[in-house]
């Protein structure tokens, strides 16, 4: 069986077919969905999903860098009040994203900071968004260090020196659909990282595998990227299912998933 780790499955994307998407996603053999959470517009639709799938959908909490404009210590303040009103999964999801706009960069290194450290004092992983920014978080991480740090960065699409340095602080790799992209390059990358660090992820609806890319991603869609790396690790697709999950598992291993 597989895990997602990492798939916005509550957004408006999927209002139309939700129940009917999760059931093709069991269908092909994922049966554990991981909800990062992106602000204080996504909570009530996040923990909506949850409560419908118990002990599928697991819920974190966090807020996403791209979220992060001049108002973000209040929507900081808002993700603390819910840490202290019930369990998450993960603070997620968090980090820097310098694609889309670097207007508040130095607010996006701040809410990370804070964020991992509640991530830290209540032994939850954190899972950790890095667009064009792995070298600036890598190194706040390690300026920063805590003992009890762990977690994944999401959607890693790095070089070999990059997970390198990512191995070395014993986090992991969400890895998803652009390592089927064609010209990505990532499959040679993980042709030299231990699968003992890899997760798979959707990041649905955004980032569809081949042989559907350009349309709405899913979570059915976690086999395509897992017989990608089976091939670029010349093992077969179940050894993939196998080691991924109980990475999976060890990650979040003080949640409510099933055993």
């Amino acid at each position: 069986m597989f895990i997602d780790t990492h798939t916005h499955l509550y957004v408006k994307a999927f209002d139309s077919d939700r129940e009917a998407m999760l059931q093709r996603a069991l269908d092909a053999g994922v049966d554990q969905f991981y909800l990062p959470n992106i602000d204080s517009d996504s909570i009530d639709s996040m923990l909506a999903l949850e409560a419908a799938h118990p002990g599928v959908c697991h819920a974190m909490m966090g807020l996403h860098p791209c979220s992060v404009k001049e108002d973000y210590e209040k929507q900081l303040a808002l993700m603390e009040a819910w840490l202290s009103k019930r369990d998450f999964v993960a603070i997620g999801e968090i980090g820097i994203d310098l694609y889309w706009d670097k207007t508040f960069v130095e607010q996006q290194k701040e809410a990370f900071l804070i964020q991992a450290a509640w991530a830290t004092e209540r032994g939850l992983p954190f899972v950790i968004h890095s667009r064009e920014s792995i070298d600036m978080i890598t190194a706040l991480i390690q300026d920063n260090w805590k003992d009890g740090m762990r977690g994944i960065y999401h959607c890693f699409t790095g070089s070999l020196k990059q997970a390198e340095a990512i191995m070395e602080l014993g986090f992991y790799m969400g890895i998803g659909g652009v390592l089927t992209f064609k010209n990505a390059g990532l499959d040679k990358v993980l042709a030299d990282v231990p699968l003992e660090r890899l997760v798979l992820e959707t990041d649905s609806p955004y980032l569809a595998p081949v042989p559907r890319r350009g349309k709405r991603n899913e979570s059915a869609y976690i086999p395509y990227i897992a017989t990608k790396l089976a091939e670029v690790k010349g093992i077969s697709v179940e050894e993939v299912a196998e080691i991924t999950t109980a990475n999976a598992k060890k990650i979040f291993a003080s949640t409510n998933q099933k055993p």
